[in-house]
């Protein structure tokens, strides 16, 4: 676990979106994904943040646009009865942010 690898093919100017650590839990798989959406051109921070329960069961990992944020958007993960709030600071408009994150997670 640490920071996530920068492709060599990118150049100066597109540095890889840096991943904060702030929790010591996450939702299992979350990590690699947000790890793959931090080599996305247009993302510059992603930070999980807490952690919940829902009512209703999700049983494949979903990520889902919420609402924007000063700078970004918030994203909630869900997974079984468990759910995460992801800030994601982007350049992105939020169709595009969509798109990113299906890339992500289909890696």
């Amino acid at each position: 676990m640490g920071k996530p690898t920068v492709d060599p093919l990118r150049t100066a100017s597109q540095k890889a979106a840096r991943l904060v650590w702030n929790h010591s839990t996450h939702l299992s798989g979350l990590i690699p994904i947000l790890e793959r959406l931090c080599q996305q051109d247009g993302i510059q921070t992603v930070t999980p943040g807490v952690i919940g329960r829902s009512k209703g069961h999700c049983p494949k990992m979903q990520l889902r646009v919420s609402v924007p944020i000063r700078g970004g958007y918030k994203v909630i993960a869900r997974q079984g009865k468990t759910v995460q709030e992801v800030f994601i600071l982007t350049t992105l408009p939020q169709d595009q942010l969509e798109a990113a994150l299906a890339i992500a997670m289909r890696c």
